[in-house]
């Protein structure tokens, strides 16, 4: 019993992290196309409409928000608030140190935090965890009632090892770019078939407002 219990939360923070981030992808689109006036495509990852920040932040707001009884959405939005700045300014952080690149820079914003953060993104975020309650939580319920059902376990497994893949490879393909950036050569077969595979200039069409640092 308490294996199946373990098996149908981690069915749901899956499709959490899945749901947030094809909702960061659609925000950040969306968010382009008004400050640009065209439309171009925001991906964290290099297969798919995903951005794992957005992910990440909406497991995080499961895994707090759902040990806690709060009906206050004016307290949802504080604390919520504070989850998303936290864990985007510790996304960029990882970033850099990892791939040496940033994806946001918001230097140009009052109350901002070390560029990583601002006070007018932690508001979004804040916004978002008041929706997430409204709406992103009936749906949860809903899930967890079908957890239980063989098709839809084979089917997260299934999607869940295209996903693990997805992000492997990004993480993979980012590193290796760094790697380029300061001139290493190849000295494995898997750093070769990166080069081959997913050039800078492969990934510079993806990652379109990716910086170096």
């Amino acid at each position: 019993m308490e294996k199946q219990k373990v098996s149908n939360k981690l069915i749901i923070l899956f499709w959490l992290f899945i749901i947030g981030s094809i909702l960061g992808f659609i925000f950040e689109t969306i968010v382009v196309l008004f400050q640009k006036g065209h439309f171009e495509l925001r991906q964290g990852l290099i297969y798919g409409p995903f951005i794992p920040v957005y992910g990440i932040g909406a497991v995080i707001y499961y895994l707090i928000l759902n040990n806690i009884n709060i009906k206050s959405k004016w307290k949802i939005f504080l604390i919520t608030m504070v989850l998303g700045g936290v864990t985007e300014y510790i996304c960029s952080l990882v970033q850099e140190k990892v791939f040496g690149t940033i994806s946001w820079d918001y230097s140009y914003l009052p109350f901002n935090f070390n560029g990583r953060t601002s006070l007018l993104h932690c508001t979004y975020w804040g916004i978002a965890g008041v929706l997430y309650i409204t709406f992103v939580v009936p749906l949860l319920r809903k899930i967890e009632q079908k957890a239980d059902r063989i098709t839809l376990k084979v089917f997260t497994l299934m999607f869940s090892i295209l996903i693990l893949f997805d992000i492997t490879i990004s993480c993979l393909a980012s590193y290796r770019q760094n790697e380029r950036r300061r001139n290493l050569a190849p000295d494995r077969k898997l750093e070769v078939i990166l080069d081959t595979y997913y050039p800078d200039e492969y990934l510079d069409k993806i990652y379109t407002n990716k910086k170096e640092v």
